[in-house]
């Protein structure tokens, strides 16, 4: 059969905006799926990837969130399952202190003969480390500290040496080290000062076509974020630019009106079939060009020839929907809904984290209940707080709870709270009275401002609590049965936004247990929690 000239300009049109080279095109033309950005929705931000065989694993920032770095895995780049975090125990991160913009910073996952490395930094305590685990879903090793200072340290791994890369000195720099002991074998020397952004971070340390090639992030981790790359036919250096820099941005006339912005801080893949991938943090602006999911994880395909620099989805932006060549046809993308009947039965998922180290003996499963055990400590203070949550994941959700208080005292309280961090969040919550009552209570917290929305004396002992949220409002409202809900509270979203409230996390949604003085040792058990939202 011929093929006309208009199709074979219009085949290689589709060639060129998916990364596929002519050549393999021309031979055995690619077929290309449809998927949907994020891929991983909500604050996971700063993502890193790496493959072994045919697995990919993803790691992000957890900040001041633990356990440390959520750990996920794919076969088809598209459906990702947390298979657990890298950083478990105290012995690994100690938040001590830490608040939403310290803590856990930008992670990289690597896998070299047989074992997996991840290295990050913990900006509140000890600086840059790694561990390392032949088994990414069981336990990692404790940390193994090393002397090369700046943050979103990367590994690269060639003839038995391992490379080290971060941006101590406003500067990216690279090192030799010993792995296993974090000792640096060959000391540290400036190898690129990226293009002139501000801020060049998150370094990685490629080779293909015998060049080395180092990516990096530049402009901060709002809207002028982007993608730079440079590259060397040594590893020391000189590294030269790449004339056509920034390679992946939405700080521009292509981007400016797309629903994703701050595109960014991103890592490559190459996949079995040879195609390669980037990952990246990005973010959706829901009111007033202000996000409150965070950053999160985004995919698109890279077209890399022979002795070329690498382009990003055809012209270096990204999209929400995508169709691309993914090398094997995925799976339908999950929702990361939740239902869940509280039960000693089942444990919680990898999506509940815990504000900085928690005091795990006031976290016990019942029967039927997830009972929190409150203390002083409350969730507007930087220590330890009973306090559970997950991630919002969609802009327009639901989120529901069931809880009964008890062994409490006149102050002590505990509900539902929208929390992007302790000076911001907003709550839905009871609250035990003098007489013994139980009082609904709906109260924002925005920095020195406090205001209490709603009060509302209970006759049920077991209220539903809920909240919905939408692009510009969090909605509160609560039931005696479960079935019939009566709205008590609106307040609109922007002022736990990151532009207003500022740090580097999202929303958690978190239920929490917190008592009015040291005397008090109130229970709440907490019986079910429901979350559903739309992309």
């Amino acid at each position: 059969m011929k093929v006309s000239k208009t199709l074979r300009l219009a085949l290689s049109a589709l060639i060129v905006a998916t990364g596929v080279s002519t050549a393999t095109a021309q031979n055995n033309a690619p077929t290309c799926f449809q998927y949907h950005n994020p891929i991983i929705p909500g604050f996971y931000p700063d993502p890193s990837i790496c493959r072994a065989g045919d697995d990919y694993y993803i790691v992000n920032s957890s900040f001041d969130y633990f356990p440390g770095v959520p750990l996920w895995h794919s076969r088809d780049l598209v459906n990702w399952e947390q298979i657990g975090h890298c950083l478990t125990r105290k012995s690994q991160v100690d938040l001590s202190g830490a608040l939403s913009w310290g803590g856990i910073y930008a992670p990289t996952i690597r896998y070299n003969e047989g074992t997996f490395y991840m290295i990050t930094t913990n900006t509140s305590h000890g600086g840059n480390f790694l561990v390392h685990t032949t088994d990414p879903k069981g336990e990692w090793s404790d940390p193994v500290w090393l002397e090369q200072g700046g943050i979103d340290p990367s590994l690269y791994f060639e003839d038995g040496h391992c490379y080290m890369v971060s941006n101590p000195d406003d500067g990216i720099f690279l090192c030799e080290i010993d792995p296993k002991t974090g000792k640096t074998l060959k000391p540290s020397r400036r190898i690129w000062n990226g293009t002139g952004g501000r801020y060049p971070e998150g370094p990685h340390i490629y080779k293909k076509d015998g060049w080395y090639y180092l990516l990096i992030s530049e402009g901060g981790t709002e809207h002028a974020h982007m993608i730079t790359i440079a590259r060397s036919r040594n590893i020391d250096g000189p590294y030269t630019g790449n004339p056509s820099n920034p390679i992946l941005t939405h700080c521009n006339q292509l981007g400016q009106n797309s629903p994703i912005q701050g595109t960014g801080h991103a890592d490559l893949v190459e996949a079995p079939d040879g195609s390669w991938w980037i990952v990246c943090l990005a973010f959706r602006p829901q009111t007033a060009m202000n996000h409150l999911t965070g950053r999160e994880t985004y995919l698109a395909p890279v077209r890399w020839d022979t002795n070329a620099w690498p382009v990003v989805n055809g012209n270096g932006t990204i999209a929400l929907d995508m169709t691309a060549p993914l090398p094997v046809k995925p799976e339908p993308q999950k929702d990361f809904a939740t239902d869940i009947r509280f039960s000693n039965k089942s444990a919680l998922g990898d999506e509940w984290v815990y504000l900085r180290n928690p005091i795990m003996e006031n976290y016990q499963m019942t029967s039927n209940s997830l009972c929190l055990n409150g203390t002083s400590a409350t969730i507007n203070t930087a220590e330890l707080p009973t306090f559970i949550g997950r991630r919002q994941q969609h802009i327009d959700f639901e989120a529901t709870t069931q809880l009964k208080l008890s062994q409490a005292k006149a102050g002590d309280m505990a509900g539902l709270t929208v929390f992007m961090d302790l000076y911001a969040h907003y709550d839905i919550s009871l609250r035990r009275e003098s007489d013994g009552k139980n009082t609904l209570v709906v109260e924002y917290w925005l920095s020195s401002i406090h205001h209490v929305a709603k009060e509302i004396t209970l006759k049920t002992a077991k209220p539903y609590l809920r909240v919905t949220g939408s692009r510009d409002h969090y909605r509160f409202s609560y039931s005696e049965d479960g079935k019939n809900f009566t709205e008590i509270g609106v307040s609109d979203t922007k002022y736990l936004s990151s532009e207003t409230a500022g740090g580097f996390t999202g929303i958690i949604l978190g239920l929490y247990c917190q008592s009015a003085s040291e005397s008090s040792k109130p229970q709440a058990e907490f019986y079910s929690f429901n979350y559903h939202g739309t992309k």
